[in-house]
């Protein structure tokens, strides 16, 4: 039985673009990918540094490949290899090229039937048409359809699929793709499996009998209900990200009195640290960072509400920059997001809140986007109505817009434009490594990452601190059993996701590792959990 907190199916996964890391799976063997365990633990061990946890980072890269087997065997859940993406610090031992990083299968959401209307929405800022799901599969597409008559067919073809589902009726796009496509497709499975999925119930503490967790107890319409597990409880609440509380204890920023911007579910308020401490278990918070960071934009809806936006793609595209309060750079743009947003943190350290702008010219922004911005021939002046995206004729005036010191702006353009002209960037090395221009432009010579901003109008987005996953967490072993004070297992209580304590000690290696370390233990726990009543 599944217990979920919030009325919809599916946390911060659903929201996600739902890439998982999995080492040696058969996806990268068919692809003639050469691996090894011990590269991937190694990589591991260099990304994770002091906060190294051997025991349960071998268990991840020994037992990922197996659950992504065991699940495409066992369930309509199917993942294909995504070449480009690679580790994200190429430079550490053990890291690879590409190989280890997959996304979901598209997923046909008509199977749900009504079903769907239980299946949690993707973020109103990554979805077109208030209804239509781009998978990560189709940007490429999108952002060729200046030049590509074969993606103006396939981007045509999707508009297609899209309004043929809304005139049947379908409550938004049933071509379901990325997190939301896998939370539907494991729905799917235990649907014919017969396992309920209980919504609207709150887990309010754990059962104990002789030392064993024995079940739950849960609050439902305003009701207990106690349910009893007889292999046990997998804790997997998806941390703690929407409490205020946790988020001032353990995020410095916050806790200085800062802004974040929460991306999670509102329903992700640490119910299972709370009810696991309660039990006897402890929470691990020795790691390099407490959470996985996310840059994000603040997009305004119709009904006067905001919604955030992750800057995963735009950062990296030559003709953007980004500057801090001050009007200067800060940092390499085209780092890991978790990277980035360390850097607006340290940058803003003297300042009362976190905030930094992309600025991008408008030859990048009408190639690339920005933020939620579309690239031509999509239209930009409903974001320059509403406030979102700030616009002038010189960068003078798009300082002064944003409230930089006056001539700061124009002064970093200038000094990037005279580096930017032959492609470099002796300030920050923007486009120095494979990731890095892996995330550019592969067709723009000779920094894929790197172009002078030249052309006006000129245009700046806000951006501010988030976190897409918490990392501090229940303590586990490799079992993913969660352990006591004394470390040692609480028999019959389980964690996984943003409930364990990271895999990764606290740093952001490459894509995936959330999902990724959250279906690998889960799988890890039911197998412990099932052979203990065998």
């Amino acid at each position: 039985m599944i217990i979920e907190k919030s009325g919809w199916i599916g946390g911060t996964t659903a929201l996600s673009e739902g890439m998982i890391w999995v080492p040696l799976s058969r996806q990268a063997a068919a692809a003639g990918i050469a691996d090894a365990a011990e590269k991937a633990v190694a990589y591991i061990g260099a990304a994770a540094g002091e906060y190294f946890d051997r025991p349960r980072a071998t268990a991840y890269v020994h037992q990922a490949h197996s659950m992504l087997d065991f699940l495409e065997t066992n369930s309509h859940v199917q993942f294909e290899l995504v070449s480009g993406s690679m580790d994200y610090e190429p430079g550490l031992p053990g890291s690879l090229g590409g190989g280890r990083a997959l996304r979901p299968g598209l997923f046909d959401a008509r199977q749900l039937g009504p079903d769907i209307a239980r299946l949690r929405t993707p973020l109103a800022t990554t979805m077109i048409f208030g209804g239509m799901a781009i998978a990560s599969a189709d940007l490429s597409h999108f952002f060729a359809l200046r030049t590509s008559w074969a993606a103006r067919l396939h981007v045509l073809g999707l508009v297609g699929r899209y309004a043929l589902d809304r005139m049947a009726g379908w409550p938004r796009g049933t071509r379901l793709g990325n997190g939301n496509g896998l939370i539907g497709s494991m729905m799917l499975t235990l649907r014919e499996r017969g396992v309920p999925i209980i919504t609207g119930a709150r887990l309010a503490s754990l059962n104990r009998e002789a030392g064993r967790v024995t079940g739950a107890q849960v609050e439902q319409d305003g009701k207990q209900r106690v349910i009893r597990a007889r292999a046990g409880v997998l804790l997997a609440t998806g941390g703690f990200s929407a409490d205020p509380a946790l988020r001032a204890k353990y995020y410095a920023h916050v806790r200085a009195g800062k802004n974040h911007v929460l991306v999670a579910p509102e329903s992700n308020t640490g119910d299972g640290l709370r009810a696991a401490t309660d039990a006897g278990g402890t929470i691990g918070a020795n790691l390099s960072n407490v959470a996985a960071w996310s840059p994000v934009s603040l997009v305004p809806q119709g009904d006067g509400t905001l919604v955030p936006f992750p800057h995963y793609l735009d950062r990296g595209k030559p003709g953007v920059i980004a500057v801090c309060l001050l009007g200067t750079r800060f940092v390499n743009e085209a780092l890991c997001y978790h990277d980035f947003v360390q850097a607006m943190v340290r940058v803003s350290s003297d300042n009362d809140r976190v905030e930094a702008f992309l600025i991008a010219d408008r030859r990048a922004l009408r190639r690339y986007g920005l933020g939620v911005v579309p690239p031509s021939p999509g239209r930009i002046t409903s974001y320059l109505r509403n406030g979102y995206l700030l616009c002038s004729d010189t960068l003078a005036g798009l300082g002064e817009q944003l409230g930089l010191p006056p001539g700061s702006l124009s002064d970093t353009v200038r000094r990037f434009n005279a580096d930017a002209a032959s492609g470099t960037d002796s300030e920050f090395g923007k486009g120095a490594d494979p990731y890095q221009r892996a995330s550019g432009d592969p067709g723009h010579w000779p920094n894929p990452c790197v172009a002078p901003l030249l052309c006006a109008p000129f245009y700046g987005v806000r951006v501010y601190p988030g976190d897409i996953a918490t990392f501090v967490g229940l303590r586990t072993d490799d079992c993913a059993r969660v352990t006591d004070a004394n470390g040692d297992p609480i028999a019959g209580l389980y964690a996984a996701g943003n409930d364990m304590m990271s895999v990764m000690g606290g740093s952001y290696p490459a894509a995936g590792i959330t999902v990724g370390s959250a279906m690998t233990f889960g799988y890890v726990a039911a197998k412990t959990a099932a052979s203990a009543i065998l």
